[in-house]
């Protein structure tokens, strides 16, 4: 598909990492789309990067759920031979493929970037053409709990690790950005192996890596309502979903409300 990402359009839409939170997605796409908002160009972190695939290739939001429905943690990865990483995304990718029928970025009927971190050269990186599964799965490769993601030449991971929410990569090409954080730290209760160390760890960087792409974005949507759900809680994905979709309604509904307290309180909350 021919277009410019010089284009300026109407709304942009920043979905950040969040792991099985990023559901929350879903719901907040269903509500903007009540409110008459549809997204011109979307950036993604991780989960918010498949969502923002899903969203681009026509994938309706209550149909989201279904995509991973009755799917646990063990069965979108597969362990591996602990060197470079604990778990492989191939049945994550295989899932995907099911859903998603294009084969490139460029060929998604809706502008998308997805977000990752060169690894080798310490930046960010926003993915706008090319495969789309390899690049996904780089945006979603937490350190240690998941290989790296080795792409013409160079190793990337997750977005997350640098820039949590990608408003920096779509920022210039529309008029009003959409930020929504999936992410809010929150105090679970977590257990003692490298798993979740590791993602506890990745989610205390992530939460003040992501402040100044907030303040980037026109309107800010924090999705607090899903913080009392695990990362990978994915048998949850309907009670993130409606989550998602309730916080965003209320900040569509109270357009008037500060985002300057919103990152206040953010910045606040579990200090």
């Amino acid at each position: 598909m021919n277009r410019s990402t010089t284009d300026i359009v109407p709304y942009g839409l920043a979905l950040s990492g969040g792991g099985a939170r990023g559901f929350a997605h879903a719901g907040v796409i269903k509500a903007l789309a009540e409110h008459g908002i549809v997204p011109d160009v979307v950036a993604g972190v991780s989960s918010g990067a498949v969502v923002a695939v899903l969203y681009a290739a026509g994938v309706d939001p209550d149909d989201m759920i279904k995509v991973f429905a009755g799917k646990a943690f063990t069965d979108l990865c597969e362990i591996t031979i602990p060197k470079d990483g604990f778990f492989k995304l191939d049945g994550f990718k295989r899932l995907l493929r099911k859903y998603v029928p294009y084969k490139n970025i460029e060929d998604l009927p809706v502008r998308v970037s997805i977000c990752a971190t060169d690894f080798d050269r310490c930046c960010n990186k926003a993915f706008t053409e090319g495969p789309i599964m390899e690049r996904l799965i780089a945006s979603c490769s937490v350190p240690i709990i998941f290989k790296p993601v080795k792409i013409e030449g160079t190793y990337y991971v997750d977005g997350g690790v640098l820039r949590n929410l990608p408003a920096w990569a779509i920022r210039r090409e529309c008029r009003h950005l959409i930020g929504v954080n999936c992410s809010p730290f929150s105090n679970y209760k977590y257990k003692l192996n490298i798993v979740e160390i590791a993602q506890r760890s990745y989610m205390l960087q992530a939460k003040l890596n992501a402040v100044d792409d907030m303040k980037m974005c026109d309107t800010l949507i924090i999705t607090n309502s899903a913080t009392s759900f695990s990362t990978f809680d994915t048998k949850k994905h309907a009670e993130i979903v409606a989550a998602g979709y309730s916080d965003a309604c209320n900040v569509l509904d109270n357009p008037s409300e500060s985002k300057n307290s919103i990152i206040h309180d953010f910045l606040l909350s579990n200090k």
